[in-house]
C-alpha cells in the first residue's frame, strides 16, 4: 500500500537478476489465493498455472494460518525448493515437480462466499485508508476481513503496518516501524488479532517456548 520507494532498498540489497513488481493492491490476493509472503505460483510459458499458491518450501494444503513461523529457520526445506524450480527449469512439463491441471485444482483451496467477503472489506480499507488514513472505519473494514478469513496473513500485515506507520506520524525512521506486529508495552490495539494472539492459537508449544503473552508454560 506504501508504494515502491518503500520496498526499493530490500529490492537493491537483494540485487536480484530479474524484476521486482510491487502488488501495492493484493491484487495477487485476489486472483490466486495467496494468503502470505512468501508464496510462491509456478506459471509456464503458456500461462498454465503448474503449481498453485503454496510456501516457497511447500507444507500440507490448508497450513495457511501457520506459514508466518513455520518457515523460519528451515533452510534445509527452502534449499530443496530451489532444487525443485531448477528441476522445472530444466525438464519443464517433464519434471517430476510440475503438476497437472487436475493435481493443480485438487490442491487448490475452495473459495467460500465468506472469502470474497473478507477481500471486499479488505479492499474497503485499503481505499479508506489512502483518503483519510487511519479512520476507525478503516479499521473496521480491517477487522472484518480478519475475521472472515483468519488465515490470511497478508490481510493482518497490512492491518498492523498501517497502524505501526500511522502512529509513528506516517514515518517509518528505522525502517522496521512497519513490521510490528503486536502491540508494544501495553499500547492500545484495536485489531481482533496480533502476531502473538496467532502464535498461541495455531502454534502453543511455540509460543511458550518464546513466552508470548497468554501463553501457557509447560
Amino acid at each position: 500500500m506504501a508504494g515502491p520507494e518503500v520496498a526499493r532498498p530490500f529490492v537493491e540489497a537483494a540485487a536480484s537478476s530479474h524484476p521486482s513488481l510491487i502488488d501495492r493492491t493484493h491484487y495477487m490476493d485476489a486472483r490466486f489465493g495467496v494468503t502470505n509472503i512468501p508464496q510462491v505460483i509456478w506459471i509456464d510459458e503458456n500461462s498454465t498455472i503448474v503449481r498453485p499458491p503454496e510456501p516457497a518450501s511447500p507444507m500440507p494444503v490448508g497450513a495457511a494460518a501457520l506459514q508466518m513461523v513455520q518457515l523460519v529457520g528451515r533452510m534445509e526445506e527452502r534449499e530443496h525448493y530451489v532444487a525443485m524450480v531448477k528441476d522445472w527449469v530444466d525438464n519443464g512439463s517433464d519434471s517430476r515437480y510440475a503438476l497437472s491441471p487436475d493435481q493443480v485444482m485438487a490442491r487448490s483451496q475452495a473459495r467460500p462466499p465468506a472469502i470474497s467477503e473478507a477481500a471486499a472489506h479488505f479492499e474497503l480499507a485499503q481505499h479508506l485508508w489512502r483518503r483519510e488514513g487511519l479512520s476507525d472505519k478503516v479499521v473496521a473494514h480491517f477487522n472484518a476481513a480478519h475475521e472472515l478469513q483468519p488465515d490470511n496473513i497478508t490481510y493482518k500485515r497490512q492491518a498492523y503496518s498501517a497502524l505501526a506507520v500511522s502512529r509513528s506520524g506516517d514515518q517509518d525512521p528505522d525502517g522496521w516501524t512497519r513490521f510490528r506486529q503486536a502491540p508494544q508495552g501495553g499500547e492500545d490495539w484495536p485489531f481482533i488479532s496480533d502476531f502473538n494472539k496467532d502464535m498461541v492459537r495455531f502454534q502453543p508449544e511455540l509460543a511458550a517456548r518464546l513466552k508470548l503473552p497468554g501463553a501457557e508454560s509447560k
